[in-house]
């Protein structure tokens, strides 16, 4: 649709009255966040980290804030979520600012930490990033499935059990072959790769004990994509087919452009 600077201005001004409630309505959703009940964990998590073994508390870093993002790599597979990297690759931008205001950030997965720093290195990246294996983390934070829970219909993700799993509701994703590409992207299969989910969590640090305090899953990681908060200002916006990001060392490669899973 085309039009006329005036009825582009009228239209301009109708929508910020739109925008300005929503960005009211996002002020009291953080209101809210920070309101929740913080929840004592009790439960001695280990990772293996760069410096060696650590505890959760030890993730904080002399901070009392902790954002952990649960990063899609399991053990078997070969690279990490094509998905979580579009996300992290925005991780060394902000951290610094992060640690500022009091808050660490680490990514956390259950692929060894070998697999980890050599994924890390290989794009780039300079965040903490520790593995969780073979511990009860992701697990307990409802991020990580085992076969078992996903062959008998126990996985219970964001919030609420799944009737089937996703790849083959085709809820999400794309659907059967976005999800069946994604694994093979990531080295596995599908069932494989879907054993391990994304998600951030919150916590926080007083007087020696850590709390609990925040969890988010599937669409509510969206704001954390840097490139959608761009995008939903371009004059097409995400202009989403099936999986339409690679990761970043991969634009371009064999002659493919931004669609080159799309057409695998």
């Amino acid at each position: 649709m085309t039009g006329t600077r005036k009825e582009w201005l009228a239209a301009r001004l109708e929508l910020l009255e739109a925008e300005k409630e929503l960005t009211r309505r996002s002020d009291e959703l953080a209101r809210r966040r920070q309101e929740l009940p913080w929840v004592r964990i009790d439960k001695a998590y280990r990772f293996e980290t760069e410096e060696g073994e650590a505890s959760l508390a030890d993730l904080f870093g002399g901070r009392s804030q902790l954002l952990v993002y649960h990063f899609m790599f399991g053990p078997d597979y070969e690279a990490g979520c094509p998905s979580c990297s579009t996300i992290a690759d925005g991780f060394d931008g902000f951290s610094v600012h992060l640690a500022n205001h009091d808050v660490a950030l680490w990514a956390v997965s259950r692929a060894p930490l070998p697999k980890l720093q050599a994924y890390r290195r290989r794009m780039g990246w300079s965040f903490p990033w520790a593995s969780s294996a073979p511990g009860d983390f992701n697990f307990d934070f409802n991020i990580a499935f085992t076969e078992e829970q996903e062959r008998e219909g126990q996985v219970e993700y964001n919030y609420r059990a799944e009737a089937e799993p996703r790849w083959r509701a085709g809820q999400e994703g794309g659907g059967e072959k976005a999800e069946s590409l994604l694994a093979t992207m990531c080295g596995t299969d599908t069932a494989t790769y879907h054993r391990d989910r994304p998600g951030m969590s919150a916590f926080a640090l007083e007087d020696g004990v850590v709390y609990h305090t925040y969890s988010a899953y599937s669409r509510g990681l969206d704001a954390l994509w840097g490139m959608y908060q761009w995008l939903d200002r371009a004059p097409r916006g995400r202009n989403e087919t099936g999986i339409w990001w690679l990761r970043r060392d991969e634009y371009g490669k064999g002659g493919k452009g931004r669609d080159a899973p799309c057409c695998a």
